[in-house]
């Protein structure tokens, strides 16, 4: 494994900390690979770790001039803040599916916006953008296997954010080796 570690900001590390946590319970509740464990479970998590410690770690990166990142955060924040206070109110199917796929939308936008940045946060938000994605389908679509889809989806996103600051933190490596040109697997005649 590659033994080059990019630290980044503590900004980065503590929010890519919360936003890991807070996919992992919310994609783990999806799931309900855990028995009683439900994403309803995990609107606390959601609504102080995701909500308000992500979006305060957004406008510390904007105070910092990291506009990638504090757009992320912030938005993000925004994202769980609203679905954890939100969590348990009567909203219609198609209302629930309509704002996962808005934020399906900020999603895919960061995860476009995203090449500058270490590979482990552009997996995380590629797989947060599938996740919200699917979701927003099983919603629409009163589909449970695609709502737990999702949530592995998301659990995935929230592993790979976890692991990408743990690392940061740790210095831990974080890119696997690259095999040198002309080596691997010959056939032989």
């Amino acid at each position: 494994m590659d033994s080059e570690v990019s630290a980044g900001s503590s900004t980065s590390t503590l929010g890519h900390l919360a936003l890991g946590l807070t996919l992992l319970a919310f994609g783990i509740g999806h799931t309900q690979v855990i028995d009683g464990v439900t994403a309803a479970d995990a609107v606390s998590v959601a609504t102080y770790l995701g909500g308000i410690a992500l979006f305060l770690a957004g406008l510390l990166a904007l105070r910092d001039h990291d506009a990638f990142t504090g757009t992320a955060f912030a938005g993000l924040g925004a994202l769980w803040f609203t679905w954890g206070v939100g969590a348990g109110s009567q909203v219609s199917a198609n209302a629930a599916g309509l704002f996962l796929l808005l934020f399906a939308l900020l999603a895919l936008s960061l995860t476009l916006a995203s090449a500058g940045t270490a590979p482990l946060v552009r997996v995380s938000y590629g797989l947060l953008s599938l996740s919200l994605l699917l979701l927003a389908l099983g919603q629409f679509g009163e589909s449970g296997g695609l709502a737990k889809a999702g949530g592995w989806f998301a659990a995935a996103g929230g592993l790979a954010a976890w692991y990408a600051a743990t690392a940061a933190l740790a210095h831990w490596p974080t890119a696997l080796p690259k095999r040198a040109a002309g080596r691997g697997v010959t056939a032989t005649g």
